[in-house]
């Protein structure tokens, strides 16, 4: 794919760059960000901006400011025309999470977190031998793999509530219905990556017949139609988001669940009700950080590692040097630690956000860090809480000339999540049931070991890594925002594009496309990028104890929008994905 070949060039230079300098220096010696990141300028605009990894997406985002919406009205836009332009991810049959910052400063949150339907137990993925069950049947493919869903009502919700009123909902939902029924040309990522899942989006008809073009497939630059997702969006339209979950949408979903042992009824789409939660707020060397509280554990886990990098100067280690990754590593390798034993969906569990993102606890737990070798992740516990009380994914933000931003991460899990295309509907049905723990203490998909907190239970909301972020200057006046999709890369991604900003003085295009390492306490491995690491500064990380990943690889994919000193709006797309900003 064209973007990542640009991506492969501009690290592999960065690594040539990399290798010639002795690793003393490396250790020691901050190199300044723009002799190292060779890539694109992000985009500008005076006005307004919308950044997502959909061109067509983002092009529908700016026709709504430009009508008069507002960051809100847009952003519904934009995660329409994501849910046909990006079925990997974008979504009607998934969820996902809300950050609003207005122009006069107050915050929000909306979670619209899918929910396990009524039917589902904790045992239900677990054989009776005690084995988790595998492929049809199990949490992460076909019909009882899915939650319930949460995009439409979470869309409805924010539009509703914080819109501009300049824009009625049927115009926010009209060209999405018309890129549905009409189809858009196909780019050699999207027929590749329909190719590649063929063997379990063939599984089940309307997925087959929808997005392996019945068999024939398709290839760059063919046409791709979804005519019955266009139909369930004009019945939205016509009728409102509720049509989903109470109309003839709801009827169809609910009957092909029934036809196939789904778990899913007409009564867990009845009542799905997002919610609307106060965002949690932490700092980092003096800017406030604003981002989403439980059930996303990618806040507290951000910020608690933010916490315990505060205390060292990571400017003068420099942005890619081996004492800096080796603090990041034994960080987050902490923070993910407390997720699996203290993190859950606070409607159902007791979450200590507050003492978890304390400063003073991440004090206590950066102690323990030795920066002469790496710890063990099985030496590794979480941390002790005084007092229990209070993947794949695709993300936008969106900045209006008010001033008023989004920043929304939403998912269906996996790429095509469950598989299963609700009969009759066009719409792609997640796998987020196996960001339960189905097993606690065994790891999911994405390898995360997770605890009782996270156990499964009916109505309850999966924990999440979703993250989406705002960062505010130190006067209070917006500076940048952000997200990414990815699984629990997310988390470390969007941590280290705020200390690329924050440290390494780079701007948001820069801090996106930087290179980024992972780790999240098991599998206990260092997660590396292609070329995105000197051979130096991985054998001196070897030589601390770290065990890396056996084969480098992309780490998340980000979007964000940066306001520069003089007001303009800065947006940048990751050079991992598709996508563009555009601006007016």
């Amino acid at each position: 794919m064209k973007s990542t070949k640009k991506f492969v060039a501009r690290l592999f230079v960065l690594t040539i760059f990399l290798s010639l300098i002795p690793i003393h220096l490396k250790i020691q010696t901050p190199v300044a960000a723009e002799s190292v990141v060779a890539t694109r300028e992000p985009s500008r605009g005076r006005h307004a901006m919308v950044a997502s990894q959909s061109k067509l997406a983002s092009e529908i985002g700016v026709d709504i400011l430009k009508r008069g919406g507002n960051a809100i009205d847009a952003a519904v836009a934009v995660a329409l025309a994501l849910a046909v332009a990006y079925p990997e991810a974008g979504n009607l049959g998934g969820g996902g999470f809300m950050l609003i910052r207005f122009k006069d400063g107050r915050t929000t949150a909306i979670d619209y977190r899918e929910r396990a339907p009524q039917a589902a137990t904790r045992d239900v993925f677990v054989r009776k031998n005690g084995e988790l069950i595998v492929g049809e049947g199990s949490s992460t493919v076909g019909y009882r793999a899915s939650g319930v869903p949460g995009t439409p009502a979470g869309l409805d919700y924010a539009f509703t509530k914080y819109g501009s009123k300049k824009i009625v909902w049927a115009d926010l939902v009209e060209p999405s219905r018309k890129l549905a029924e009409n189809g858009f040309v196909l780019s050699n990522r999207l027929a590749n990556l329909f190719k590649t899942y063929k063997g379990t989006l063939g599984k089940y008809d309307d997925s087959r017949r929808i997005f392996l073009n019945g068999g024939k497939y398709f290839e760059e630059g063919d046409t791709l139609r979804q005519p019955e997702l266009a139909e369930t969006l004009a019945r939205i339209q016509k009728n409102g988001a509720r049509e989903f979950y109470t109309g003839e949408t709801a009827r169809l979903i609910a009957k092909d669940m029934s036809a196939h042992n789904g778990l899913i009824t007409l009564n867990d789409l009845k009542n799905y009700k997002p919610s609307e939660r106060v965002p949690l707020r932490g700092t980092y060397r003096g800017y406030e950080i604003i981002t989403m509280p439980p059930p996303s554990s990618g806040g507290i886990v951000m910020l608690q590692t933010l916490n315990m990098l505060e205390k060292y100067d990571v400017r003068k280690m420099g942005w890619a040097s081996s004492e800096k990754y080796h603090l990041l590593t034994e960080s987050l390798r902490r923070a993910f630690a407390d997720r699996s034993e203290w993190m859950g969906d606070p409607d159902f569990t007791s979450v200590p956000a507050g003492e978890l993102i304390d400063k003073k606890y991440a004090t206590a737990r950066s102690a323990t860090i030795d920066l002469s070798r790496a710890s063990k992740s099985a030496d590794i516990k979480a941390g002790q809480i005084a007092g229990k009380e209070p993947t794949e994914t695709t993300h936008f933000t969106v900045v209006d000339a008010d001033g008023n931003v989004v920043t929304n991460t939403y998912t269906i899990n996996d790429l095509y999540g469950s598989r299963v295309t609700a009969k009759g509907t066009g719409v792609l049905l997640n796998d987020e049931m196996d960001d339960f723990a189905a097993r606690p203490g065994k790891p999911n998909m994405f390898g995360l070991i997770q605890g009782e907190k996270n156990a499964v239970q009916p109505q309850k909301r999966p924990l999440s890594s979703m993250t989406p972020t705002i960062v505010l200057r130190k006067n209070g006046s917006l500076w940048f925002a952000l997200g990414a999709r990815g699984g629990p890369r997310i988390i470390t991604a969007v941590l280290q594009t705020i200390i690329n900003v924050i440290d390494h003085d780079m701007d948001i295009q820069q801090a996106i496309d930087a290179p980024r390492i992972h780790h999240q306490w098991f599998p206990d491995e260092l997660v590396f990028e292609p070329y995105g690491m000197s051979s130096d500064s991985r054998r001196a990380l070897e030589n601390l104890g770290h065990k890396f990943a056996e084969k480098p690889n992309y780490i998340a994919s980000a979007t964000g929008i940066m306001i520069d000193e003089k007001d303009v709006r800065l947006g940048a797309v990751d050079s991992r994905s598709d996508g563009e900003a555009i601006g007016f």
